[in-house]
């Protein structure tokens, strides 16, 4: 799920809400919240609220029940970053078909527009095709015929073929010979594209999930050694001092990253310093922690690439904080420092 939020453009967030259910997902680990955060952590702006199961017998196509669902939702998407007002929220029956593709004649009360209306509303961001090229991998393949082939969305600039691409953290570098795009030989590929790209003389096992592929001869990418980022505590049920280990799930990089010191802690809305080097942050606080990866990982700052910029943290099979990145310290700079 994770991977796949980082590379869209828009979330379609469908809430049960029949009896009990609808409960349970908006409860504190529920799964709606959950996937909420998720999505507006990892980058997607544009949601849409689809309130399914409105024919369940519990429900029976109530205009309260949804009118209920919709204050609830709306006020914990506000809490996470969202503005309610500009997302739809529909009534939809995905087993009878109501508000899918044709209007609904059970809920003659609803005026808004049908599922695949809302998702003709939705506009395509701005491409950052002039920033240099960045793609992190999510799959790698061997190809009879073509070879080695990493697939990742285009997050920014342009991949045309000929060029020598670069992986980090790995430093790895290996001639593209070709891209597609769902199957299709393209002569050049752009921010928000799903590729595939035959690489040369490159073993399958030389790359992996969560290395980042960018132009070998323009700004490429970098392994780091430490991160400085701020994060927000949302729903850890301790309290986290350095030394504290969680997962950070970053683009398509899913790494063990220790938190090596708490720099300040800092207030939500000012981003005034509030106390210096605390011994402890715990949930609602907003933070500047410096992490180290426990393996080689590839981030970059979020002002400079925004999709390899953000990340969630996750423990306890939940995610418990989420952060952007403010600056990096590269392998390549630590080695100059020594």
């Amino acid at each position: 799920m994770i991977t796949g939020t980082t590379q869209a453009d828009v979330a379609l967030l469908v809430v049960d809400s029949s009896n009990g259910a609808f409960e349970a997902g908006i409860s504190k680990d529920g799964q709606t919240r959950e996937h909420a955060l998720l999505a507006f952590t990892l980058g997607v702006k544009q949601l849409i609220v689809a309130c399914n199961k409105m024919d369940d017998e519990s429900v029976n196509y109530d205009q309260r029940r949804f009118e209920d669902i919709k204050n609830e939702v709306s006020n914990y998407l506000k809490k996470v970053g969202y503005k309610p007002a500009k997302i739809i929220f529909i009534p939809i029956s995905g087993w009878e078909g109501d508000n899918i593709k044709e209007r609904s004649t059970n809920m003659t009360w609803y005026s808004g527009p049908t599922l695949f209306e809302a998702l003709d509303t939705i506009s395509a961001p701005k491409r950052p095709t002039e920033k240099a090229l960045r793609i992190p991998i999510q799959d790698v393949y061997r190809i009879g015929g073509i070879g080695t082939c990493p697939v990742g969305r285009v997050e920014t600039g342009v991949i045309k073929p000929p060029i020598t691409a670069q992986f980090a953290p790995s430093g790895l570098s290996a001639d593209v010979g070709s891209v597609e795009r769902h199957h299709e030989s393209v002569l050049e590929a752009f921010p928000g594209d799903n590729v595939g790209f035959s690489v040369k003389n490159v073993s399958v096992k030389d790359i992996r999930r969560g290395d980042v592929a960018s132009d070998a001869f323009n700004q490429p990418a970098r392994g780091v050694s430490s991160f400085q980022a701020q994060v927000i505590v949302m729903n850890h049920p301790g309290k986290i001092s350095a030394g504290y280990c969680p997962v950070i799930d970053c683009h398509t990089a899913h790494v063990a990253c220790k938190f090596t010191k708490i720099e300040n802690k800092m207030d939500r809305k000012t981003g005034k310093v509030k106390e210096a080097s605390p011994k402890l942050i715990q949930n609602g606080d907003a933070a500047i922690v410096t992490l180290k990866p426990t393996k080689p990982m590839c981030v970059e700052s979020f002002a400079e690439y925004p999709p390899l910029g953000r990340f969630a943290i996750r423990d306890m099979r939940q995610t418990v904080a989420v952060g952007v990145i403010k600056s990096i310290t590269s392998v390549d700079s630590m080695t100059q420092q020594s």
